[in-house]
């Protein structure tokens, strides 16, 4: 697994992360006033207001959001088998679980919600959930732990479900999920992600050479409104750092050789 990507990727995103930068920026801002610098730390602090007033009125998250959610349809039409269903791990609050012994989950839970319908609807399907990531209160309690007490509680036989524990990145979702499942040539299988993500994800299966049909869910974004004033500097801004975050990781993986394109489409060899 390539440990140096993913714990560069982190640092680079705790730098910059929209949320973070804001913070970072500021305290530089107060350090130049402090320092003496009090004509610069002005400059540096109104450019901030001004910034914080453009998250607040326009929405830019949006802006980043809307064209990767609408590179795949929502909705796609599907064939009447599917060979396997895959599920990418991300909806589970994995400390917050672990703490409070029950399934917690973020706002990604569509994808759960999405597995568990694809999984009624195909019953004859492979089922995958791939997602390795532990809690930093227990390691060894892990996203797929979560995953497993859910679908246990809504009803699946979580003993016809593939989980595979390793992977702590989408990268490693794909490049050991195709290692766990070993799928056949000419196989349909199905991969359900955040509608944002879903090009990223896309593009490392396709790398890794297994093609997938994208079933693109959880979208932030709604036609129409990307271009309406508001007042939710909260709101936009969450949304600011989820699609700077996205781009980041597209850029990184394209950079790296992860995926074949920047904004990756579906695979060539598609089934």
């Amino acid at each position: 697994m390539d440990s140096a990507f993913y714990w560069v990727s982190k640092l680079v995103w705790d730098l910059f992360a929209p949320d973070h930068l804001l913070l970072i920026l500021l305290t530089l801002v107060c350090g130049l006033f402090w320092s003496g610098y009090q004509q610069i730390a002005l400059y540096g602090f109104s450019a901030l207001v001004f910034l914080c007033w453009m998250i607040t009125l326009f929405p830019v998250g949006s802006w980043l959001l809307l064209p990767l959610e609408t590179k795949f349809p929502a909705n796609p039409p599907l064939p009447e088998h599917l060979d396997g269903i895959i599920m990418l791990a991300g909806a589970e609050k994995i400390d917050a679980s672990y703490a409070w012994q029950q399934v917690e989950l973020k706002a990604y839970s569509e994808r759960a919600l999405t597995f568990m319908q694809m999984a009624r609807k195909y019953p004859d399907a492979r089922l995958v959930f791939t997602g390795g990531l532990g809690s930093k209160q227990d390691k060894n309690f892990q996203e797929a732990d979560i995953a497993s007490q859910l679908f246990e509680q809504q009803g699946l036989d979580v003993g016809k479900i593939e989980f595979e524990r390793r992977s702590r990145n989408t990268y490693e979702n794909a490049l050991l999920g195709k290692e766990w499942v070993k799928p056949k040539k000419g196989e349909k299988w199905l991969l359900i992600t955040s509608a944002s993500h879903m090009s990223r994800a896309v593009g490392v299966f396709c790398r890794v050479d297994w093609p997938v049909i994208p079933y693109p869910v959880d979208h932030w974004t709604v036609p129409g409104e990307s271009t309406s004033l508001g007042f939710a500097f909260g709101e936009n801004l969450e949304q600011l750092t989820y699609g700077v975050r996205e781009w980041l990781g597209l850029a990184a993986y394209h950079i790296t050789g992860k995926t074949s394109a920047w904004v990756p489409g579906a695979c060539s060899n598609d089934p």
